[in-house]
C-alpha cells in the first residue's frame, strides 16, 4: 500500500504538469497505458478477462471513472496536497455506505471522528483562499465515489483477480474518457509524452498494488498506510510546484488523518471483540 501511494503521487504529478489539458483527456492517458498493461498481463498469465462478477466489475469501473475524473479536475484548480488530503475523506463516506448497503454497525464514537474529520475540511477550506467552493464540492464528490469503490472491492473480495478488476476500470475509463476528450483534444509534445507514459505505467502498478492490498487484508488494516500519499504530496507540492501550505492547512490535514486512523482502529477493535 505504501508503494501504491508513491505510485499514485507520481501519477498526480503528471496530472498537475499536464493541467492545460481537459480532465477527460488526462483520464484517457492515465487509463489507456494501464489498460494495455492489463491485457498483456492477463493474456500472458492466461487469466479470463471477463471475470466472475460482471455487474459489480462494471459498476466499480463506472464509479471509479467518475471519481478519478473529478479528482483530476480538482488537482487542476486547487493546491496539490490539499486535493490529495481531501480525497482521503473517502473512508468516511465508505463507512456511511457500509451502514446502508452492507448493514454494518457504527459506534457513536466513530460518528464523532467523522464530524471531526469534516472539521478538518473547514480548516483547510476556510483559511486557504486558493480553494474555491466549487473546487471543494468537486473533491468531496470525488471522495464520495472513491468510498463507493472501496466498498465494491471489498464486496467482491478475492473472487476476482486484482488485474481483472483494474482492467475493467481502465478499459471502460479509456473508452468513455477518450470519446469525451475528442472535442477539446490537445496533442502532447516533447517531454509531455514522457509524463503521459509515466501516468499509464505507474498508474497500472499503483492500482494493482492497492487492489491486491485490499484483497489480502481488511481495509482497516492496510488503509492507514496509504495515507503516506498525503506526506508525499505535501513534499511534492512544495518542492516541485512551489505551493505553500498554511498553518491551518497543516492542522486540517492532521485532524483528518488522525480522525481516519481513529475510525479504522475502532473498527478493528470492534471486530476483534466479536470474534
Amino acid at each position: 500500500m505504501i508503494v501504491a501511494a508513491a505510485g499514485f503521487t507520481i501519477v498526480n504529478m503528471g496530472v498537475k504538469y499536464l493541467g492545460h489539458m481537459s480532465a477527460f483527456q488526462l483520464v484517457f492517458f492515465r487509463a489507456i497505458g494501464s489498460a494495455i498493461c492489463c491485457y498483456i498481463y492477463l493474456l500472458k498469465a492466461r487469466i479470463p478477462i471477463i471475470g466472475n462478477n460482471q455487474r459489480l466489475l462494471i459498476l466499480r469501473a463506472v464509479v471509479g471513472l467518475i471519481s478519478i475524473t473529478l479528482f483530476f479536475r480538482a488537482l487542476q484548480i486547487m493546491p496539490f496536497a490539499s486535493a490529495v488530503a481531501l480525497r482521503y475523506l473517502s473512508p468516511l463516506f465508505a463507512t456511511g455506505l457500509a451502514v446502508v448497503f452492507l448493514h454494518e454497525r457504527v459506534k457513536p464514537v466513530q460518528w464523532f471522528f467523522v464530524a471531526l474529520a469534516f472539521g478538518g475540511v473547514l480548516l483547510i477550506k476556510g483559511f486557504d483562499p486558493r480553494i474555491s467552493l466549487i473546487a471543494l464540492l468537486i473533491i468531496l464528490t470525488s471522495a464520495f465515489f472513491t468510498g463507493m469503490v472501496y466498498m465494491l472491492i471489498r464486496k467482491m473480495g478475492t473472487s476476482e483477480h486484482p488485474v481483472v478488476i483494474v482492467n475493467y476500470f481502465m478499459s471502460i475509463s479509456a473508452v468513455v474518457a477518450g470519446l469525451l476528450a475528442i472535442p477539446g483534444w490537445i496533442m502532447p509534445h516533447g517531454v509531455e509524452w514522457l509524463a503521459v507514459a509515466t501516468m499509464g505505467l505507474f498508474g497500472f502498478g499503483a492500482q494493482l498494488l492497492m487492489t491486491k492490498a485490499l484483497q489480502m487484508a481488511e481495509a482497516n488494516a492496510v488503509t492507514p498506510f496509504k495515507y503516506t500519499e498525503v506526506l508525499f504530496s505535501i513534499f511534492v507540492g512544495w518542492w516541485i510546484f512551489g505551493e505553500y501550505m498554511t498553518a491551518a492547512g497543516f492542522l486540517g490535514i492532521a485532524v483528518i488523518m488522525i480522525s481516519l486512523i481513529a475510525i479504522i482502529r475502532i473498527k478493528r477493535a470492534s471486530r476483534s471483540e466479536h470474534r
